[in-house]
């Protein structure tokens, strides 16, 4: 009996010492990894992105913001009958029954079922209250202006990454830090006690001030849809610039997408063509050859050139003119767009020259504009150049360029010959912090100053006696160039029936405030820059100038070297000197359009304003010379207002 309980003693002493060293092991030495296990079996934690900072216009305008909305997330095991709710989800989510039954019977004890949802989805969705079924809030992008620039704004993945666009190239300053939420279980590994148990904020991501402005955007896109509308053209670009700092005030291709819904449109749509389209400039690129002629005293503006009746060969090749030009001054071949006369002007040039004066102008690189998937365009080598490379480059052909390069090109020549680097973003607000975004400092001057003043008054003559007469802009004076470039074939050779129709220019031309370049791809019937892309030019203009604060008859600015302004100080001051309120007055409402004030004085101008039931602004004294909107058209257009502009009689 002793040996028998002695063995027992020892067993148990021995059976005790096991358990007292797998519980030391346990809950001392082991006790951080198996609390982990068990928190892990315990809780769920879901990575929520914050919201991302909201995107504004010019003028405070949001045209990104950032709205709290429901996910809805399924727990598989506790859903009672799947095959009823299947068809109850996918009634309201409008999916197909299929695909819904497949999340609910998933083997994973939990998983999204939808992310991100319209409130009134979310809304009958939680009118249904299924078992299995639970919400928690996240954070999803939206675009009050829809379509309105939708590819320069890009747009946001489910996952909360900038995709495309001004979303994607600043993602990391918009996005903000993650946060996580930790879905707590039952010991039965049942129903979630606590979704919103813990919470962790983190802050959210920087705003971005754009020098884009709604206003002008909304303008240059209903524009641009009327012109594909009226000439059947099946694509078009305009590009609005700041030519002294490179700011961009509206970029529109259209057609575009509605970047909430960037899903139902075809990727090909969300192409921002004014930069990642090149194409051949055609007679735009004109003014390039002119730069460097007049820069290197080649050719004066009234030297006299032989048109040869509007054809010349190159080769076995024959180019013509749009008419039978005989013989013209330069300052003809520019502003009637003579080929035939710009093909002998840049033969004067030295390969070596015409080149370096293409690359002056910033052709073959990028622009450096803040949005992703820019194009270089193309140039070739002057090595690489072919026997007649500098007769066709003086006609636009043999090179490509992208709508922003033309423009920006086209702003170094109004803002005194310096090529600035166009942006979007202003500045950036980092929890009260105004930070300024590094841009590269404009490069040497394009020429020098009489060549641009000799260009620039080549290209008033374009608007008002050549080729570009109707982009002229009542009030103001214009410089421009039109362009009409046959559309190169793959392989080799040119379409016949398929064009590019181009103007651009910059106004006032004495003192440019603004610089825009109007493309359409392919119109149909008429299909000249002059008479298709000028007009829109003017539209806009007539349209964005007043509200700009641009006011008409300019005075040249004295001589001096351009001194780029400060990148964070673009958005225009209104310089808006009085508004008038209304008051009642005898006979109101006895207009259904706009009068014409014009020569009126500021007091008789005020009281027929007054009886059309309308506001006016007023800028300077004297007599009317000048109206927004313009006579005749409807008071509902005006919106209540009519900007009037004053000076003496003359």
């Amino acid at each position: 009996m002793n040996i028998r309980l002695a063995a027992f003693l020892i067993a148990m002493a021995l059976w005790t010492a096991v358990i007292s060293a797998r519980l030391v092991e346990l809950q001392v030495v082991e006790h951080e990894a198996y609390a982990k296990r068990a928190l892990d079996q315990q809780q769920k934690t879901v990575e929520l992105a914050p919201p991302r900072g909201t995107l504004f216009d010019a003028r405070g305008r949001k045209l990104a913001v950032s709205v709290a909305v429901d996910s809805a997330y399924v727990l598989p095991h506790e859903v009672a009958d799947a095959e009823a709710a299947a068809q109850r989800i996918a009634e309201v989510l409008g999916w197909s029954k299929k695909t819904v039954l497949a999340r609910l019977t998933d083997d994973r004890r939990w998983l999204w079922l939808a992310r991100q949802l319209d409130p009134p989805a979310a809304d009958a969705l939680h009118a249904l209250d299924l078992e299995g079924v639970n919400f928690v809030s996240e954070s999803k992008r939206f675009y009050p202006l829809e379509e309105m620039a939708g590819p320069v704004l890009g747009f946001v993945g489910t996952d909360h990454s900038g995709l495309a666009g001004l979303e994607a190239t600043y993602d990391s300053v918009v996005s903000g830090e993650p946060v996580r939420r930790k879905l707590l279980r039952d010991a039965l590994d049942g129903r979630v006690v606590a979704p919103g148990f813990s919470f962790i904020d983190a802050a959210p991501g920087a705003d971005l001030h754009l020098t884009l402005d709604a206003t002008v955007q909304y303008v240059v896109e209903d524009e641009l849809g009327r012109a594909l509308d009226a000439t059947g053209a099946k694509s078009g670009v305009v590009v609005m610039l700041r030519p002294e700092t490179g700011a961009v005030l509206a970029m529109a291709s259209l057609p575009a997408f509605d970047p909430n819904r960037f899903g139902a449109y075809d990727s090909s749509q969300w192409k921002n063509a004014a930069i990642e389209s090149a194409y051949e400039p055609g007679s735009t690129f004109k003014a390039v050859v002119a730069s460097a002629v007049l820069d290197r005293n080649l050719v004066d503006p009234m030297d006299v050139i032989d048109c040869e009746q509007g054809a010349i060969t190159l080769g076995s090749t024959r180019i013509g003119d749009h008419k039978r030009f005989g013989k013209l001054t330069f300052r003809e071949v520019v502003a009637r767009s003579s080929n035939v006369g710009a093909i002998k002007t840049g033969l004067l040039l030295e390969r070596s020259d015409f080149y370096d004066a293409v690359r002056r102008f910033g052709f073959g690189d990028g622009t450096g504009i803040d949005l992703p998937g820019e194009s270089a365009g193309i140039v070739r080598p002057v090595e690489r150049w072919s026997k007649y490379e500098a007769a066709y480059l003086s006609i636009g052909q043999g090179v490509s360029v992208t709508p922003l390069q033309l423009a920006r090109a086209f702003g170094a020549l109004a803002n005194g010959g310096y090529l600035v680097e166009p942006h979007l973003v202003g500045f950036i607000d980092r929890g009260g912090r105004r930070l300024s975004p590094e841009r590269s400092a404009p490069s040497g001057p394009i020429a020098g100053a009489s060549t641009l003043r000799s260009l620039t008054r080549l290209l008033e003559a374009v608007v008002e006696e050549g080729g570009g007469t109707a982009a002229a802009v009542a009030g103001y004076r214009v410089a421009g160039k039109t362009g009409t470039a046959q559309k190169a074939q793959p392989g080799a050779g040119y379409f016949a029936d398929r064009h590019v129709a181009s103007f651009v220019g910059f106004v006032p031309s004495r003192a440019p405030e603004v610089v825009a370049l109007v493309i359409l791809d392919e119109p149909k019937g008429k299909y000249y820059g002059g008479e298709v892309a000028a007009p829109v030019f003017s539209a806009i203009m007539t349209r964005v100038l007043p509200y700009l604060g641009v006011a008409p008859g300019v005075a040249e600015p004295p001589p001096g070297r351009f001194e780029p302004a400060s990148p964070v100080a673009e958005s225009p001051p209104a310089l808006l000197v009085r508004t008038v309120p209304p008051e009642p007055v005898e006979g109101a409402g006895t207009y259904d359009s706009v009068p014409d004030l014009r020569g009126l004085t500021a007091r008789e101008a005020i009281g027929e304003l007054a009886r059309a039931g309308l506001v006016p602004t007023l800028h300077g004294s004297g007599f009317v010379e000048a109206q927004v909107p313009l006579p005749g058209q409807p008071l509902e257009q005006a919106g209540g207002k009519v900007e009037l502009w004053l000076g003496a009689r003359s």
